[in-house]
């Protein structure tokens, strides 16, 4: 009777010779071989060389390794959402399962983002902004393209002109141009797009578009609508799509919105952002009103959109975050 070690060895046998391969030689460099050690497989010694300060303030550090995190646990969001997708028909277990984990990440990013309202001395932030400049988290392209991948295009306009009795453009390209994030990056001054958003749209719009192009029809939204009536009214479903809508919609801005109040606000002064946005009006959700799943909320729901009762949810999901962690 053959042992496991020989049975294993059959079948790698059989991989090989299905290549082509024979795999003796292989056998052989493995006693050549290091053994993989944790350091080594994450990268660990380049990792912590990533964290490059532009100036001697020692909290920009900080500034930087959480802006890093961000941008990890985006990437963690798009492997979700790009496996969803290449699923032809995905099953409602299926959608939720990957929702469920897109909103632990969002849960961790919201209620984490106290590193970046206490973490920080003030002062300190004050001054090594000002050397961050024209950079600003607005050019995060990864959340970009969570939005793209979830919702359609027309959903992502800004809300003033998705109210208007105008019909919405119907090209991509039309509508690429009037998403809401861009009325954020407009010269409080001039109302011109600012270098920030220049400098942006150079560099992904071509990328974004395209994603936009191929993505259409094949968004979250689009794969939620397309199921069955019993399916999608699923009440698991639907509670999942809500949660979605607002950590990413309402939780999140409003983290970042905590954090601007505490330190670009000044008395009755308020400072501008590292990338001359207007941080007033772009980041509290009253003011964007996106729902990635407006056919989950009422109508009043929609109209009191990150007002009071959205507010409290925040605060108390924020308390339970650090009560558990």
């Amino acid at each position: 009777m053959k042992t496991t070690a020989t049975q294993e060895l059959d079948k790698l046998t059989q991989k090989y010779e299905a290549l082509g391969q024979e795999i003796t030689p292989y056998l052989e460099g493995l006693y050549h071989s290091n053994f993989l050690t944790y350091w080594d497989y994450i990268h660990l010694d380049t990792l912590l060389t990533l964290q490059i300060p532009k100036t001697h303030f020692p909290d920009e550090k900080i500034f930087i390794m959480y802006h890093q995190i961000t941008e990890l646990y985006f990437g963690l969001v798009l492997l979700e959402l790009e496996q969803l997708q290449v699923i032809p028909k995905p099953s409602v277990s299926e959608i939720c399962k990957r929702i469920s984990r897109i909103i632990g990440y969002f849960k961790n990013l919201t209620g984490s983002f106290d590193v970046m309202v206490n973490g920080m001395d003030p002062e300190q932030f004050l001054k090594f902004r000002l050397a961050l400049l024209p950079a600003s988290g607005f050019q995060s392209v990864q959340y970009r393209k969570i939005e793209f991948r979830i919702a359609e295009l027309p959903q992502l306009i800004h809300s003033e002109i998705r109210n208007q009795n105008t019909p919405i453009p119907a090209s991509l390209a039309e509508q690429f141009d009037i998403l809401y994030w861009k009325f954020g990056n407009l010269d409080l001054k001039t109302g011109q797009k600012t270098l920030t958003l220049k400098m942006f749209e150079e560099k992904y719009n071509q990328e974004l578009l395209a994603l936009a192009t191929d993505i259409k029809g094949k968004t979250i939204w689009a794969m939620v609508n397309a199921l069955p009536e019993e399916e999608r009214n699923n009440q698991t479903l639907i509670n999942l799509l809500k949660q979605l809508d607002l950590f990413a919609n309402v939780f999140w801005s409003l983290s970042h919105y905590k954090s601007a109040v505490k330190y670009l606000h000044k008395d009755l002064e308020d400072i501008q952002a590292t990338g001359g946005t207007n941080w007033q009006k772009f980041l509290p959700p009253r003011f964007q009103r996106i729902q990635f799943f407006p056919e989950c909320w009422t109508k009043t729901e929609i109209e009191e959109w990150g007002k009071g009762w959205v507010m409290e949810l925040f605060n108390q999901q924020v308390e339970q975050f650090w009560k558990t962690t």
